[in-house]
């Protein structure tokens, strides 16, 4: 078995944990699946951990030359802190809508750059991507059903960069084994 895990570092592991809780926590709160849970509850969590820590892995990354995982450590870092922070305050729906958007363009750059990472990391990144792309035009458009979708896609982006982390500290597999196509083919096609 593969175990393709882009970067084994510390500071790449701790920030896909924190990534990894965050998002499952923000997006079960959006599912409502468990009984009194919202979003709003995982204010603490996007602060301390989504935010602060995240944002110190980002420059401690950078601290290592690591440009990419501190580009997306440190921007998402400051959006999860900003979200966190904001929670309480009294904004319109499009306002909240548009800063929804604008962390999708965010997840997005970070899911193109992110060419050369491990899949779990796109797919984490990907996911994030989808999710605030869904909650935003819930937001916009007052959808609580487009809401739940778009926090079941934030929980299984947090799985997935959660997974990549535990599979780094665990040395657990992240990409199937590859095998031939089929009797006879051989590398040259």
């Amino acid at each position: 078995m593969d175990n393709d895990v882009s970067a084994g570092s510390t500071t790449w592991t701790l920030g896909h944990l924190a990534l990894g809780l965050t998002l499952l926590a923000f997006g079960l709160g959006h599912t409502e699946v468990i009984d009194g849970v919202t979003a709003a509850d995982s204010v603490s969590l996007a602060i301390y951990v989504g935010g602060i820590a995240l944002f110190i892995a980002g420059l401690m990354a950078f601290r290592d030359r690591d440009a990419s995982t501190g580009t997306a450590f440190a921007g998402l870092g400051a959006f999860w802190f900003t979200w966190g922070v904001g929670a309480d305050a009294q904004v319109s729906d499009n306002a909240a809508g548009l800063f929804l958007l604008l962390f999708a363009l965010v997840a997005l750059s970070l899911t193109l750059g992110a060419s050369a990472s491990a899949p779990l990391t796109r797919g984490a990144y990907g996911l994030l991507f989808v999710a605030m792309v869904l909650l935003a035009v819930a937001q916009f458009g007052d959808s609580a059903a487009l809401a739940k979708v778009g926090g079941w896609f934030a929980v299984v982006g947090g799985l997935a960069a959660w997974y990549a982390a535990t599979a780094a500290l665990a040395h657990w597999p992240t990409a199937m084994p590859r095998r031939a196509a089929g009797r006879g083919v051989t590398a040259t096609g």
